[in-house]
């Protein structure tokens, strides 16, 4: 599963917005075009969608699979690489990352085959760094070797915890000897380049517990980790569990203490936080997510993925967001017809792309340059939109923002407490670049275009 939040606040339009109708494209003047150098370069997102259980707290798309159709599936995946490579504009991949579902299920032989099919199409470098999400089992540390050798030079492993009564409730179907065996043979074969991922606010955890286990993660653990809060998601086994009063989690004031803990504690044993959930140490970061972070384009392969990027055609100069449909034997269909699953197709205004510009960026303990910013907003800087705004001088003054000759970014607390304070700045965001109270948008939807109408 991939670990970051993509959503940008609720949609709204503004002036740039092209909409599509009748099979004619229709331009409104923006004075904003989209430079080739964020065209031409773009990450890769490939889903693995199987799994062998379901865990209780997760509602990713992922699939139990009935039969073994793996062989099926990989060719799906290269066919709509190419496919969608050929669709943007894109010469240069970056970085790859094999996301799930359980992608450490497949066999090495499928990650060889789509790297193989995107070096025939593009660019990748023989430094870019290509990451598999690993499920910390015997079956998937036996394979490492093997991954390695496909191609793979950065393993994130779904350790979650090192309680094994906390693993077997969360449905994890690895044990927490078994989690420090894969550190160490990952270590071994791709040494600076492991990540580890570790969960905090799980039932019955103190803050106490939650010390102890990061002490012992960190005597074990390489130079990246990625913490995350355990959320009750709606739908969810455990969800049920805590809505009937059969299983109770840490309260909010608690899981922010464990928040503030661990960030104490990593930076104590030298790991640099550079974004809410990531530390690093070594500059061991995760590139490919950094390029989210940065707004750059990325193209999401695979049943129920995410892209952005800018078309080729079409005009060719406006990010699309795209997602793929969910269910695989559905997608597998759509594919073997037309070559991508691709599901939903929406063009991004100037005014939503830097919505999600923000919204990523802040996540950075670094914030947004001002450099940055004027990629994609040249006509107006970070203190034009949000310098004179009262509400965000609350926030300077308070000490949770920082804007200055550097750029904008939360402070150390700020950080903490960016959920509360992003709806201010895209309030102002909206403020500033809205200039007309309403326009068309148009979906694409199982290759049809339809008009909706979005709320300003």
């Amino acid at each position: 599963m991939i670990k970051l939040t993509c959503r940008a606040a609720g949609r709204v339009l503004c002036p740039g917005l092209r909409c599509f109708s009748g099979g004619e494209v229709t331009e409104h003047a923006s004075g904003w075009i989209q430079s080739p150098h964020l065209t031409e370069q773009a990450s890769l997102y490939v889903h693995w969608p199987y799994c062998l259980r379901r865990c209780s707290y997760c509602n990713f798309n992922k699939y139990i699979p009935k039969k073994n159709n793996d062989h099926i599936m990989t060719k799906c995946l290269q066919w709509e690489t190419d496919t969608l490579l050929q669709l943007s504009q894109v010469s240069c991949i970056t970085s790859v990352f094999f996301g799930g579902g359980t992608p450490s299920l497949t066999h090495p032989s499928t990650i060889a085959a789509i790297l193989e099919t995107l070096s025939k199409r593009v660019s990748l470098s023989d430094e870019a760094e290509i990451t598999l999400e690993v499920n910390p089992t015997p079956a998937g540390m036996s394979k490492l070797d093997d991954f390695v050798r496909a191609g793979v030079n950065r393993f994130s492993i779904g350790v979650q915890s090192l309680q094994d009564e906390d693993l077997k409730s969360l449905g994890r179907d690895h044990s927490s000897q078994e989690a420090l065996k894969t550190i160490e043979e990952a270590r071994r074969l791709c040494p600076g380049r492991v990540s580890v991922d570790i969960m905090f606010g799980r039932p019955k955890q103190t803050v106490e517990s939650w010390e102890k286990e990061l002490s012992e993660l960190l005597r074990i653990c390489d130079d990246h980790v990625s913490l995350y809060q355990l959320t009750l998601e709606r739908g969810t086994q455990l969800f049920k569990q805590v809505q009937c009063g059969e299983v109770t989690v840490p309260a909010e004031d608690v899981t922010a203490e464990m928040y503030q803990c661990a960030r104490k504690t990593l930076q104590q044993h030298g790991f640099l936080q550079y974004e809410v959930s990531n530390f690093a140490r070594h500059n061991s970061v995760s590139h490919h997510n950094v390029s989210y972070w940065r707004g750059k384009q990325y193209i999401g392969v695979g049943p129920g993925a995410h892209g952005r990027f800018v078309p080729l055609g079409e005009g060719g100069v406006f990010r699309e967001a795209r997602t793929q449909t969910l269910e695989p034997d559905v997608w597998i269909r759509e594919v073997q017809q037309r070559g991508h699953g691709t599901r939903r197709r929406i063009q991004l205004s100037h005014l939503e792309l830097l919505q999600e510009v923000l919204v990523m960026g802040m996540r950075k303990t670094r914030g947004i340059s001002h450099k940055h910013w004027e990629l994609f907003s040249p006509e107006m800087g970070l203190c034009e939109i949000f310098g004179a705004s009262m509400d965000v001088q609350e926030l300077v003054q308070s000490g949770q923002l920082i804007l200055d000759d550097r750029g904008l970014c939360c402070s150390w607390d700020g950080l903490a407490l960016l959920d509360s304070i992003l709806p201010t700045l895209l309030v102002e965001l909206e403020r500033q670049i809205l200039q007309k109270p309403h326009r068309d948008h148009s979906v694409f939807t199982d290759g049809q275009t339809k008009k909706t109408s979005n709320p300003q």
